[in-house]
């Protein structure tokens, strides 16, 4: 156990080290912000429900931009530059948030924390991809994820205090320690060219003389169909953070303390399996049945919950609970796949690009899936979750489809594809 954990939060490789410390301090960031944030907005600030709705949504549109931008400008500056700057800007957004103080101050404030948020977001898939290869790829996001949510976990307890003082200044003082955990985050990235032979060399591949510039995701139908496809169960975060709370308190005889104890079994079941099921996903075949896998189980999951709702109490917190542990273990297949797929699927000369696309895929899917789970599985009961099962699953399936067609099409004779990626010249 002592050394899994060394490995997970003290990895060899001095990258993938000040990778996992940066997102140490982010994670913790987050997760005082998701606490505290809406009390802070309504309460403090004292903007109405749905002025926060309006203003996060402006700012969620833009992220969805800064995603496929912040491919083009990772391929063209370094991902590694873009990773630190952003992040920079991404902390002052955020301790700007104690400066806002009315409807027009907080939007645009949002939009310069959620965008550069987003440029984060594909930058540091982009150094992965230039840095890592093969396996490590997924292994090295598989360990960042487990390392996110349990620093947003603990975020979330230190929070407690800020909430039961519940004071302004409480809520103040919270905002600006996620502000300067956001920018502490940007330390371990700073000067890692000098400090890690080779890095420099590998973020630079836009540098080569006389490369061949790389071609556009837009016009690769494969990998525009993985990510779209990806999207959509990607949608179901939106059940985590919307329609299962949502669900539990107006349509289920279960104790509303079941959405905190849901998301505590999710988080442990997320952290104990992520990494395991993302062996073997750098195989795009692999991959496309991993994400299969995950969406059917997702499909399970939904109807469960569906199921929860005419029950009664005993019942209700039964099929909740078996819910929550398909649908985590869902979520790890269908993240380990999808990021095997981004990452195999590309081409390795427009590796900023897209990784920008995939990103943007989960902007959109993280605007849209609110609105989403909502008018389908809280509005319209078992039903409206029937239908979300099975969209996820139809989705995983067309994953799969495309992964197996991407695996043949490359196995053919004479296919350029069918070349292994290049080593990124740093390792």
């Amino acid at each position: 156990m002592l050394d899994r954990l060394r490995r997970l939060f003290l990895p060899t490789d001095p990258v993938q080290r000040a990778l996992t410390s940066a997102t140490t301090a982010q994670a913790l960031a987050y997760g005082l912000f998701y606490s505290v944030s809406a009390l802070y907005f309504t309460r403090v600030i004292g903007l109405e429900v749905t002025t926060v709705g309006l203003g996060l949504t402006i700012a969620g549109l833009l992220g969805v931009l800064c995603s496929f931008l912040g491919g083009q400008a990772a391929d063209r500056v370094g991902a590694d530059r873009l990773l630190v700057w952003a992040g920079v800007v991404h902390g002052a957004g955020l301790l700007a948030y104690v400066l806002a103080d009315g409807p027009v101050s907080f939007t645009a404030i949002a939009c310069i924390a959620v965008g550069s948020r987003s440029l984060q977001g594909t930058a540091r898939s982009t150094v992965q991809v230039r840095w890592f290869t093969g396996p490590d790829r997924v292994d090295v996001r598989a360990r960042l994820r487990v390392v996110t949510n349990l620093f947003i976990g603990l975020g979330t307890v230190l929070a407690a205090g800020a909430l039961l003082v519940g004071t302004g200044t409480a809520y103040r003082v919270t905002m600006v320690a996620v502000g300067l955990f956001a920018l502490f985050a940007t330390v371990p990235l700073v000067g890692l060219r000098s400090r890690v032979e080779g890095f420099g060399t590998a973020m630079d591949h836009h540098l080569v003389p006389d490369r061949v510039r790389g071609p556009s995701p837009l016009r690769d139908r494969t990998y525009v169909s993985s990510v779209a496809l990806n999207s959509v169960i990607a949608m179901h975060f939106g059940l985590t953070s919307v329609g299962v709370p949502l669900w539990i308190a107006t349509a289920t005889d279960a104790p509303d303390v079941m959405i905190s104890a849901l998301l505590v079994l999710n988080t442990v079941l997320v952290a104990l399996f992520q990494v395991r099921a993302a062996r073997g996903t750098h195989d795009i075949g692999t991959a496309g049945r991993v994400v299969r896998r995950g969406s059917l189980l997702l499909a399970v999951a939904c109807l469960l919950y569906g199921s929860a709702g005419s029950v009664g109490l005993v019942g209700a917190v039964l099929l909740l609970l078996a819910a929550e542990v398909a649908g985590s273990f869902a979520e790890a297949w269908c993240e380990a796949g999808a990021w095997g797929l981004a990452f195999e699927l590309a081409d390795p000369a427009s590796a900023g690009r897209y990784q920008g696309l995939a990103a943007t895929g989960y902007s959109v899917a993280s605007m849209v899936a609110p609105a989403l789970v909502t008018a389908t599985a809280v509005d319209h009961g078992l039903p409206g979750w029937a239908l979300l099962a099975v969209v996820f699953a139809a989705a995983g399936t067309g994953v799969a489809a495309v992964a197996r067609a991407a695996v043949t099409a490359r196995s053919g004779p004479g296919s350029p594809s069918a070349a292994p990626s290049p080593t990124p010249t740093g390792r």
